[in-house]
């Protein structure tokens, strides 16, 4: 880059930025993904796990976990030359689930991330997203040691329209979370052409 331009002669381009958020259940992987794809240093704000927390904290499944999302993740992601993803990791318990009006306020559209052995962690994710038509991705995460279940069976389970992507995914590999990112994308533009043709026909 050289005084503003590029070496080429071509003016710098400005990218379109994305907001993108992750939610799903306490200890799915949220902060996991987040770090694994972003380019800069995720901002976390991780807080330990107390005894007074432990009642409302089901940590059965993930009973290493020792710390918790308290507000968010932040990361960012440079997809192509013109386009950026920020993501937005959403707290996953339910105490700290009023934050989430405000993180989703202009989001594209989020991945709700799942564990199979506690599916039912990410049903409050996958309500809130359908309830204001935000698009979003199913990444079941593919934790080491967890049972493999085919694609249907997830689906069926998390009760899914038809067009709502389900992919398997490792939050700890950024190329597989890329992949995660670039299918929510993809759904999302696919859903908004879809509403310009239903409002010109």
């Amino acid at each position: 880059m050289i005084f503003g331009r590029s070496e080429r002669g071509k003016p710098p381009v400005e990218p379109v930025t994305l907001k993108i958020l992750v939610a799903g259940g306490f200890g799915v992987g949220k902060t996991t993904l987040v770090g694994a794809v972003s380019e800069i240093r995720p901002l976390r704000t991780e807080e330990l796990l107390t005894e007074a927390g432990r009642p409302v904290d089901d940590t059965s499944g993930v009973e290493a976990k020792s710390t918790t999302t308290v507000a968010m993740d932040f990361g960012r992601i440079t997809l192509r030359e013109d386009l950026v993803l920020y993501l937005f990791g959403t707290p996953g318990q339910e105490r700290f689930w009023f934050m989430w009006d405000e993180l989703s306020e202009g989001a594209l559209g989020a991945v709700v991330l799942a564990d199979t052995r506690r599916l039912e962690d990410c049903f409050a994710a996958v309500d809130y997203f359908e309830r204001r038509a935000i698009p979003f991705v199913v990444g079941v995460n593919c934790f080491e040691g967890s049972a493999r279940y085919p694609e249907d069976a997830v689906r069926q389970a998390l009760d899914l329209d038809d067009d709502v992507p389900l992919v398997l995914c490792d939050a700890r590999d950024r190329e597989s979370v890329k992949d995660v990112l670039v299918g929510v994308v993809q759904h999302a533009m696919t859903q908004a052409a879809r509403r310009r043709s239903a409002v010109t026909t």
